[in-house]
């Protein structure tokens, strides 16, 4: 089984797959040795903080062995077609996480791979970060019938935690300006578990809700777009008046690295009620879980 969309664990699956988040936080020493003798390829197209350290140190963790490759060294598509790249390493590894622009690489790999496959990130979804995300909103509260408001593009980021999200009774809300919004295959996917709405009023998308997420407004290979998108998100940054439209005792998350001043204002950044660092944290306890779930 691969871990290249939410949606692919299905929703049992996904649950099962928090729970072992959940439960590696609580109690690592108990999963020290789970992937002993594993070696873990950890391949990166896109540069990277929170991934490159939060993978390498879960797998430690867990008795495995990381190893990670750059794109320099294997040239993904370039110097050797995905297909190929995906039947060398599998000759070695006995899982493979990857970084990656287009998400039909990470397609092609995993039709070609007989090791499970992750996805580290790619410009379709973000599911390593949504599993995070919805373990750090758990910390904090009960989540069916919660709210969560996703504010800004509705990009990779915005479809993995619609959808995780929603597989766990949370409503969903997207504000995004015209044009902006996640794909409409998305929106009608994570409505088969719970309500979405995409709105672009962003005033009326906060009201009542318990969590409240943002992303940066251009992301890795967006940077001629940067000027535009500034404009058009102006009113689209989560600052304190904005936050204060959501419920008491909302959290604000991020999935970091934020554009302080762009999206998100420090005040809300380093609100007493900002989770953005339990956030980086927890994505080493969930690609524990990840990995637990897809080697069990």
């Amino acid at each position: 089984m691969n871990y290249l969309r939410v949606g692919d664990l299905g929703q049992d699956g996904f649950l099962n797959a928090l729970d072992l988040s959940i439960r590696a936080k609580r109690d690592p020493a108990h999963f020290g040795s789970a992937l002993a003798g594993y070696e873990v390829g950890l391949f990166y197209m896109k540069p990277s903080t929170r991934t490159r350290v939060s993978t390498e140190v879960a797998v430690s963790q867990l008795g495995g062995r990381p190893m990670t490759l750059r794109n320099e060294e294997v040239g993904l598509g370039k110097r050797e077609a995905p297909a190929d790249v995906a039947r060398t390493l599998d000759r070695y590894l006995d899982v493979l996480a990857l970084r990656v622009f287009e998400h039909e690489h990470l397609d092609i790999i995993g039709a070609h791979a007989k090791a499970p496959v992750i996805n580290l990130l790619s410009d379709l979804e973000h599911p390593c970060q949504a599993l995070a995300d919805v373990q750090t909103m758990s910390e904090s509260r009960s989540l069916p019938g919660s709210v969560l408001t996703f504010i800004g593009d509705g990009n990779n980021v915005c479809h993995s935690l619609m959808m995780a999200a929603a597989m766990l009774g949370v409503e969903v809300r997207v504000a995004a300006p015209e044009g902006y919004e996640p794909l409409p295959e998305y929106v009608e996917a994570a409505s088969q578990y719970s309500s979405v709405l995409v709105t672009a009023d962003v005033n009326a998308a906060v009201e009542g809700s318990d969590f409240v997420y943002t992303d940066v407004w251009a992301s890795m290979g967006q940077e001629d777009e940067a000027a535009e998108r500034r404009r058009l998100f102006e009113a689209y940054r989560v600052d304190e008046k904005l936050f204060e439209r959501a419920n008491d005792g909302a959290i604000f998350l991020h999935c970091l690295p934020a554009h302080r001043g762009e999206e998100v204002t420090d005040g809300v950044a380093d609100h007493p009620r900002s989770r953005i660092f339990d956030q980086a944290e927890n994505r080493m306890h969930s690609f524990k879980g990840i990995l637990l779930y897809l080697t069990q």
